[in-house]
């Protein structure tokens, strides 16, 4: 591996620690699992974030003299951990950012939530155990933090509609843990329909947990990620013909979600 002239040259323990959180990759996309405490793009912190790491990566794995491509697709808050899927080419971006917005790429998330007396309501759980949340939720951008509308009759402007699946996992002494489905993308919308139900995430000041976490990071985190690889094969109309490759990733835990979930 030589040295790039665009990029820094990373140490031979974190090239390799990057190396091992890599879930899958080809020539269009990777998916890589973030820690908490990482940024995927670049913010007022002026940290690096894990696009522009990426890139140093690539460029020394692969001996590139050049620029690296590395499309952001999705974004995780800093506190989430989790896959985090980006594009190695403008094609790949493209592709990926329609599936986004058609509802063609599935994200599943574990959430440790805290446990209220009468125990996290699933009460209207289908036979699966599936739960429902709907609701309209405002983002406050200046305080960086979103809302949910609970007034009468229509949600007033600037308000969007929210949905998500939950069900339950484990019950422990004094937490729950939770498999959640995003039906919408909205800014903090585990955290904020979570916490509306009385059940904030484990570590979530913000959105109500008793306490913070040891390590800073909030008990979320984005498990599975899922869809029908893009760039394939397709009939003369561009239908898929049933030859496109499912790719579907598992995200390892870590952390203090890792410690209290254990084998799970």
């Amino acid at each position: 591996m030589e040295q790039s002239e665009v990029y820094r040259n990373l140490s031979g323990e974190e090239f390799e620690d990057i190396s091992s959180r890599i879930l899958f990759e080809d020539n269009h996309f990777l998916i890589f699992n973030k820690r908490s405490g990482e940024i995927v793009q670049g913010d007022r912190t002026g940290d690096e974030p894990l696009s522009e790491t990426l890139k140093a990566f690539i460029a020394q794995r692969d001996n590139k003299a050049g620029q690296v491509f590395m499309g952001v697709a999705h974004r995780l808050d800093r506190p989430v951990s989790g896959a985090v899927l980006f594009a190695k080419t403008s094609k790949g971006l493209e592709r990926i950012n329609e599936m986004l917005r058609q509802g063609e790429v599935h994200k599943t998330y574990w959430a440790l939530v805290q446990t209220p007396l009468d125990g996290v309501p699933d009460s209207v759980a289908d036979p699966d155990g599936w739960v429902e949340l709907h609701h309209f939720m405002y983002r406050d951008e200046k305080n960086n933090k979103s809302y949910i509308y609970r007034g009468k009759g229509a949600a007033p402007h600037g308000y969007k509609e929210a949905r998500l699946l939950y069900r339950i996992l484990k019950v422990f002494d004094h937490y729950t843990l939770l498999e959640v489905v995003l039906l919408t993308g909205r800014h903090h919308q585990i955290r904020c329909q979570l916490s509306s139900i009385g059940c904030p995430i484990k570590g979530d000041l913000k959105y109500g947990s008793r306490r913070s976490n040891r390590d800073g990071s909030i008990c979320l985190h984005a498990r599975y990620l899922e869809f029908i690889h893009p760039i394939g094969r397709k009939d003369a109309h561009g239908e898929a013909t049933g030859n496109d490759k499912l790719i579907c990733v598992e995200a390892p835990l870590s952390g203090e979600l890792a410690r209290i979930s254990g084998s799970i």
